[in-house]
C-alpha cells in the first residue's frame, strides 16, 4: 500500500493572519508508516507553521491509529470540532475499510471491527505506550513528576519557600525528575522562551541544593547502571529504565555495544542477541518515556496558546476542559510567572483566573472518596485529618480505606514515604472506626 499523504488544508496564523496551506494527518498507519509514531508521541504531528511569523500551532483534527502487529486500532475527534455522530461513524467507518483492503488475507481483523474511543488526545496516547510495554504506573508517576515541576515552577520567586518545598518533598527529587525536567526543557518551542527559562531556574536551584546531584554521570555511575539494566527481569527493567533513564545516554549505549561486540568476538553468539535484544527494549522504554514527558508539556503549551488567541479565554477553557491536566497547569504557572516579572498585571489577573477554573474542572473529575482523601490530605497535621475523619463518619467504608492503602502502594513505588505513610496512617484509624 503507498503512503498516506497528508491531506492539505488552508489555515490563518492566529498571530499574524498570514494565510498559508499545511498538511494534516487523519491516519496514522505505523505498520505501514512507522516513521509518523513518533512524530505523534513528541507532539510534532499536525502542527502548522506559519511561514510569515514561527508560530506553531497544533491542529485540531479527527485521528485513527493503527498499528496491525499489536491489533490496534484507536479513534479520537477533538471535542472543539462538535462532529455529529453520523459524520464520526462515516470517517471510522471510511477510515476502517481502507485499513481493512490494505491488510494481507491472513491477518486478523476483527480489531479493526470495534475500534476503542478516546476522549482526549493524551488518553490515547497512554493506550499507545501501554501497547509497548509502558505501564499505566509508569504514566502515573510520570504526571507526579509533571505535578511536582508545576509546584516548584510556581515558587521560584519565592527562594525560602522553594527551598521549603524542595527539602519537604526530597523523596520525590529522584533520577527520573530530573530526566522529565530535562525533556519538558528540551521541548519548549521557540515562542515560549519565558517558560524554557523558568525550567532552567528550577533545574538550576535544584541543583545548587543537591549539589552534584545534576552532575553528568561518571564513567563508575554508567558502568554500574549497565551492570543493574543486564541483571534486571524482565518484569522489572522498565522501572530500572526509568530510574536510570538520566545516566543513559550515548555513553552507556557506547558501552552497551562494546559488550555485544566482545561476546561476538568471543564467539558467544547467543549472548551477544541476548545483548542486542535487551539494548534494544531498553532505547525502546527511553524514547517512549521522553516522548511522553514533550507530549505532555507541548500538549499544555498548546492549549494555552489556543486560550490566550480565543476571545473569552474563560469560555473557551471551559469548552475544552477535557484537555486540562497537570502539564497545562506547569505551563500556566510558568507563563503566569513571566507575566508578573514583565508587569503584566492583566495577563496576571487572566492566568489566576484561568487556574482557578482549571483547579475546579480537575476537582469535579474526581469521585467522592478522590475528593474526601485529598481533603484529608491537605490538613495541616495528622490531628486535623483524624477530626476530619470523625466528623465524616458517613463517607468511611471498606472501599475508602482499599483507596487509601492502594494510593499508599502507589506513592511507596514513587518514593515518597511521607504521603505513603500519612495515607497508611488515614487507612488504618478509617479501617479502625468500622467496627
Amino acid at each position: 500500500m503507498p503512503p498516506v499523504a497528508p491531506q492539505p488544508v488552508q489555515l490563518t496564523c492566529p498571530a499574524c493572519g498570514t494565510a498559508f496551506r499545511a498538511g494534516i494527518y487523519t491516519l496514522v498507519d505505523v505498520t505501514e508508516q512507522p516513521e509518523l509514531k513518533p512524530a505523534l508521541l513528541s507532539g510534532q504531528l499536525n502542527v502548522a507553521v506559519c511561514p510569515n511569523c514561527r508560530t506553531a500551532s497544533m491542529l485540531g483534527a479527527p485521528l485513527v491509529y493503527h498499528d496491525a502487529a499489536k491489533q490496534l486500532c484507536l479513534v479520537y475527534f477533538p471535542q472543539e470540532l462538535n462532529s455529529r455522530p453520523d459524520d464520526q461513524e462515516r470517517f471510522v467507518g471510511e477510515a476502517t475499510s481502507f485499513l481493512l483492503r490494505a491488510l494481507p488475507p491472513e491477518a486478523p481483523r476483527a480489531y479493526l471491527l470495534a475500534p476503542k474511543r478516546f476522549l482526549t488526545l493524551p488518553s490515547m496516547l497512554d493506550a499507545v505506550l501501554e501497547a509497548d510495554g509502558i505501564s499505566r504506573e509508569s504514566l502515573e508517576r510520570q504526571r507526579a513528576h509533571v505535578d511536582l515541576i508545576s509546584e516548584l515552577a510556581a515558587l521560584v520567586g519565592e527562594e525560602e519557600q522553594f527551598n521549603a518545598l524542595a527539602e519537604q518533598r526530597q523523596a520525590e527529587l529522584t533520577p527520573e525528575l530530573f530526566g522529565t525536567l530535562a525533556a519538558f526543557i528540551e521541548a519548549t518551542p521557540p515562542e515560549q522562551e519565558d517558560s524554557r527559562e523558568l525550567l532552567l531556574q528550577v533545574q538550576g536551584r535544584l541543583a545548587a541544593l543537591l549539589g552534584d546531584g545534576l552532575d553528568a554521570p561518571d564513567d563508575a555511575e554508567v558502568a554500574a547502571a549497565l551492570e543493574r539494566l543486564l541483571a534486571a527481569p524482565d518484569e522489572e527493567l522498565e522501572l530500572a529504565v526509568a530510574e536510570l533513564r538520566p545516566v543513559i545516554d550515548y555513553g552507556f549505549f557506547q558501552l552497551w555495544t562494546d559488550r555485544i561486540d566482545a561476546a561476538t568476538a568471543a564467539g558467544q553468539d547467543a549472548e551477544a542477541e541476548q545483548l542486542t535484544a535487551r539494548r534494544a527494549r531498553i532505547l525502546e522504554i527511553v524514547e517512549a518515556l521522553d516522548s511522553q514527558a514533550q507530549v505532555m508539556f507541548e500538549s499544555g503549551s498548546a492549549l494555552l496558546g489556543e486560550l490566550l488567541d480565543a476571545p473569552d479565554p474563560e469560555a473557551a477553557l471551559q469548552e475544552r476542559a477535557e484537555r486540562v491536566d497537570e502539564a497545562f497547569m506547569m505551563v500556566l504557572s510558568a507563563n503566569a510567572g513571566a507575566a508578573s516579572r514583565a508587569g503584566r498585571d492583566d495577563l496576571v489577573a487572566l492566568m489566576e483566573r484561568l487556574a482557578e477554573q482549571a483547579v475546579a474542572i480537575i476537582q469535579d473529575r474526581l469521585s467522592p472518596e478522590e475528593r474526601f482523601i485529598n481533603e484529608l490530605l491537605m490538613a495541616e497535621t495528622p490531628k486535623e485529618a483524624t477530626s476530619m475523619l470523625r466528623k465524616n463518619f458517613a463517607k468511611i467504608n471498606s472501599d475508602l480505606v482499599k483507596q487509601l492503602n492502594a494510593l499508599a502502594e502507589q506513592e511507596e513505588k514513587r518514593a515518597n514515604k511521607p504521603i505513603a505513610e500519612r495515607l497508611r496512617q488515614l487507612a488504618r484509624e478509617s479501617g479502625a472506626m468500622l467496627f
